[in-house]
């Protein structure tokens, strides 16, 4: 068992790291208050290959690892986790499931610019449209509908919490195709957001992550190719769990992230403030914090690593991903809210980045699957 990353790890990292304190620290306090979509860093991320980094080079991608993907996540989520959550949904859900799901076709068409990031010079991005506003968690309880026609679905319905939602160009939508097969008649379908009847709701006002693009997306009499289909008929809530799971290997490194994050700016907080006498760091208190902070955050670190390990070794994740997403969540939150606790007051401002990276932490232990049904998930796989 070798725990040391490999010399091309070291330098995915490194190259996050520099990218994440050069490119997205500037202004990421303006964008959170004004609620901005990080446009420029999401477009510099295209450059990098980080919108496409798990995709073969034969479909426009890096053509790296899930642990490559792991480490470059944490690093970023370190300093701006609306960025983050925008290279996530690209990455884990939306080049994944067309990878590999979708036909050869269907990757030359859209995986090849979803991967590169862009298209004539465009950004080019995705987004995976499977909530609504009566299936959230119970994602089996599908509205929408997909009506086969023939040669053409015709979708109706509205997702909601969609991220990525008014900038993604391209969205791959979960529709009822067989209401009485229940999920065995879901479909997933690959629809152009400029198509007749796709209509973009107004963005979010969120507690966190506010500079992601997060909106409900409505279906009118919406035409979609039966070539637009990925999979076989009935695929598509297979195809949604299937890549979900990978896509929680991303949620828990970016929530490693903003923990990791938190603990080097409250550790170099209390490296600077004194109190009675003597910098904070020689309080006990605040020294047994740290340690706290370290240890849960290995421990998530080992998680999401072991997670990614397993699905570049073709094994299954699936629990292992649950596991990764519950604990590294629920270490976000925690680690957040104590380095708050640590900064005192000045942890309460938008100066400090703490209080944002405590807002931001929430989300993660709710989207691409609670950490209540990541229990369930991680029961079952144990009980069975």
């Amino acid at each position: 068992m070798d725990f040391t990353l490999s010399e091309e790890h070291k330098m995915i990292r490194q190259a996050a790291h520099d990218f994440a304190n050069t490119e997205c620290l500037p202004g990421v306090i303006e964008r959170d208050e004004h609620q901005k979509f990080p446009y420029e860093q999401v477009m510099k991320l295209a450059d990098l290959g980080f919108l496409g980094m798990m995709v073969s080079q034969e479909h426009g991608g890096a053509g790296l690892d899930a642990v490559s993907y792991v480490l470059a996540m944490e690093e970023i989520s370190k300093v701006d986790a609306s960025t983050s959550v925008c290279m996530s949904v690209n990455n884990s859900l939306v080049c994944y499931g067309l990878e590999a799901f979708g036909s050869e076709e269907q990757k030359r068409k859209y995986l090849t610019p979803l991967a590169q990031g862009k298209k004539d010079g465009e950004l080019y991005i995705g987004a995976f449209l499977l909530s609504e506003p009566e299936a959230g968690s119970d994602a089996t309880s599908q509205r929408t509908t997909a009506e086969d026609k023939g040669d053409y679905y015709l979708i109706n319905g509205v997702k909601n919490w969609i991220t990525n939602g008014n900038t993604a160009s391209v969205y791959l939508v979960m529709a009822q195709t067989h209401p009485e097969k229940g999920s065995h008649g879901i479909n997933t379908f690959i629809v152009e957001k400029n198509w007749p009847g796709v209509k973009v709701g107004p963005k979010e006002n969120k507690l966190g992550i506010r500079g992601s693009d997060t909106h409900s997306i409505s279906f009118t009499d919406v035409k979609v190719p039966k070539e637009n289909r990925v999979g076989e008929d009935g695929f598509g809530f297979k195809f949604a769990m299937e890549t979900l799971s990978g896509g929680r290997i991303g949620i828990a490194s970016q929530a490693l992230g903003l923990a990791s994050g938190a603990m080097e700016r409250a550790i170099a907080y209390s490296k600077e403030r004194k109190t009675f006498g003597t910098e904070i760091k020689n309080h006990q208190i605040i020294q047994f914090k740290i340690a706290d902070m370290a240890t849960r955050i290995n421990a998530a670190r080992l998680l999401c690593l072991r997670a990614a390990w397993q699905k570049d070794n073709k094994q299954d994740y699936t629990q292992s991903a649950a596991m990764a997403k519950v604990f590294a969540s629920e270490t976000a939150m925690w680690v957040t809210s104590e380095a708050v606790q640590i900064h005192g007051g000045y942890g309460y401002v938008k100066e400090y980045h703490v209080e944002r990276m405590m807002r931001d932490a929430k989300i993660t232990q709710i989207y691409e699957g609670t950490s209540e049904m990541q229990r369930i998930v991680i029961s079952r796989r144990i009980l069975r």
